[in-house]
């Protein structure tokens, strides 16, 4: 027995000695641990989303008809296994799913592989190879199956590091440091491969960037810790259904009757509507801003280097908002300064509206402020969450909060927004005849003006 105890009281060791040097250089170790895997998944998502659309439409030149196709799989996929994965990660026995930790640890090699399926075509397409749109469906359900896995036991663990609000406060904070720099890598990629058009310098990178994002994770999963990784399945399970449902009840039912008391409360059933609308506008914000940038704004205007700083600022200064708003946190609370953001960005859509596209360094400003404010305030709604999460604990009385089915069914209602904003949007575009215009490279056309104002 005492050889069997060596490797995991050697692992204890090597954590204890990490923290007390962190907790020398005034750094929080739980934080620290839990940022990481924001830093190393914020690297591969914002190429992801920022990349995916243009490569596939532009470089691979996929159909319309098969870029909707993979787009209803994946909004279907993209609905169905967050709360399932939400489900297994909070009932399961097996310790890879249940605990936050091995969670990350295993997922990330996979999350990281994954990210990579889309930047290396199968073969040389022509315009409208079935394939690619094959490629496509491919590409978005591993990778967003890899993501959930690995970022419900993330966002669970938000939840569960601490119940403090302070202590939460910290972790939005470190998050956000992380954040900024993981945004860099958006940044980079864009000046590296001048916006995409040094395919071999884009690819290269993704790889590099693959590596460093699986080798953050993997911190976290070998340093995080949860107040609930010690629980028994079977005594957690009974007490998350309290007295409706028995030990010798299926799962199926299990899983039935946590999901109609997540659904029933009204806090919830608010937050997902929102949530709905802010993902919505987060990807089409993401997917578009460099296809409207370089079609509505002249290269003589905005050259590809500025635009490439303005793509990179539209990822960074999010972070700089939030941790230069921490006061405020404090102060007001995250409702007010949320509500404030959505004024805010509904006025700025209105003066768009009203001047026009025309004048083209206003509509730099608008694209990229938009995209500011967007994801800054998406970034607070793990706030929300978690006192939702809080308060379905105390209201059942539960002996361990069920964090992962919470985020997950959230995201059941709010992750198809992230297909329907690509759908609809190409839509539009292409009854304005983008598929004229993409073939006429950077050529401005006044109807995309009018429809981007109208937007």
């Amino acid at each position: 027995m005492a050889v069997e105890e060596k490797p995991a009281s050697g692992v204890r060791f090597g954590r204890l000695n990490v923290v007390r040097h962190l907790i020398n250089f005034g750094v929080n170790p739980a934080a620290l641990a839990y940022a990481m895997t924001t830093l190393g998944s914020a690297m591969i998502n914002n190429i992801f989303s920022f990349y995916y659309v243009k490569l596939f439409l532009n470089k691979y030149k996929i159909s319309e008809g098969a870029f909707h196709q993979s787009q209803v799989v994946y909004m279907v996929w993209n609905a169905v296994n967050d709360p399932l994965f939400g489900y297994l990660q909070d009932n399961s026995r097996v310790p890879c799913c249940s605990q936050r930790r091995l969670s990350i640890l295993y997922g990330a090699p996979l999350y990281s592989l994954a990210f990579l399926i889309a930047w290396f075509p199968w073969r040389s397409y022509a315009p409208g190879d079935w394939l690619s749109g094959l490629h496509l469906m491919v590409a978005l359900c591993a990778f967003d199956g890899m993501l959930t896995f690995v970022l419900l036991a993330q966002c669970a663990l938000f939840a569960e590091i601490s119940g403090h609000h302070q202590s939460r406060l910290r972790l939005i904070k470190y998050s956000q440091v992380a954040s900024l720099i993981s945004s860099t890598s958006v940044l980079f990629c864009g000046v590296i491969s001048r916006n995409m058009e040094d395919f071999t310098a884009f690819q290269a990178f993704t790889v590099l960037i693959a590596i460093l994002s699986c080798g953050c994770m993997l911190y976290t999963g070998l340093h995080s810790e949860s107040r609930f990784d010690n629980k028994g399945s079977e005594s957690d399970m009974q007490g998350c259904i309290d007295q409706t449902c028995q030990q010798t009840d299926s799962s199926f039912s299990m899983l039935r009757t946590l999901t109609w008391q997540i659904l029933t409360n009204r806090d919830f059933q608010l937050f997902v509507l929102m949530n709905f609308c802010q993902v919505f506008m987060l990807a089409f914000f993401n997917n578009f801003t460099m296809i409207f940038a370089e079609h509505l704004i002249p290269p003589d205007v905005l050259p590809s280097l500025a635009k490439s700083i303005m793509y990179g600022a539209g990822f960074m200064c999010p972070q700089l908002l939030v941790l230069s708003c921490q006061n405020l946190l404090h102060g007001l609370g995250y409702y007010r300064i949320i509500l404030f953001a959505f004024y805010l960005e509904a006025g700025m859509a209105a003066i768009m509206l009203a001047l026009g596209p025309q004048h083209y360094y206003i509509l730099a400003f608008f694209l990229t402020v938009n995209m500011v404010f967007i994801q800054a305030t998406f970034s607070l709604f793990g706030l929300p969450l978690a006192d939702i999460i809080d308060t379905d604990l105390q209201k059942y009385k539960r002996s361990s909060p069920l964090s992962s089915m919470v985020f997950g069914t959230n995201a059941l209602f709010t992750k198809p927004a992230q297909s329907l904003a690509p759908m609809i949007v190409l839509s539009i575009l292409n009854q304005f005849g983008y598929e004229q215009l993409k073939e006429a490279g950077t050529d401005s056309d006044p109807r995309y003006r009018y429809f981007l104002a109208s937007s």
